[in-house]
């Protein structure tokens, strides 16, 4: 018995993804740029920013050395300490 092999034929297309990806076709509206002086932030946003991070780290650590009034480490702190660092990085989201 004789078995037949098959030969594949070269394909005329080349395989393989795009080389360059599609650009998006330009929109026909306009926009304008955003005005220099929005782009500051108030000297405020930083200040509050690093005060709150830190206020929020001291806190935690006072509570774990026993620095704070009651009868030693206290769940209450942590999470002030933690709201104060919540505050922190919020505030880090307005900071241009």
């Amino acid at each position: 018995m004789a078995y037949s092999r098959a030969v594949a034929k070269p394909s005329s297309k080349p395989r393989g993804g795009r080389a360059t990806p599609k650009t998006p076709k330009a929109s026909g509206r306009y926009t304008p740029p955003t005005p220099r002086d929005s782009k500051v932030s108030p000297k405020w946003v930083p200040i509050v920013m690093f005060g709150a991070l830190a206020i929020g780290m001291m806190i935690i650590l006072a509570n774990y050395v026993d620095l704070l009034p009651g009868e030693g480490p206290n769940n209450w702190y942590l999470l002030g300490g933690l709201g104060f660092i919540t505050v922190g990085f919020v505030t880090s989201t307005k900071y241009h």
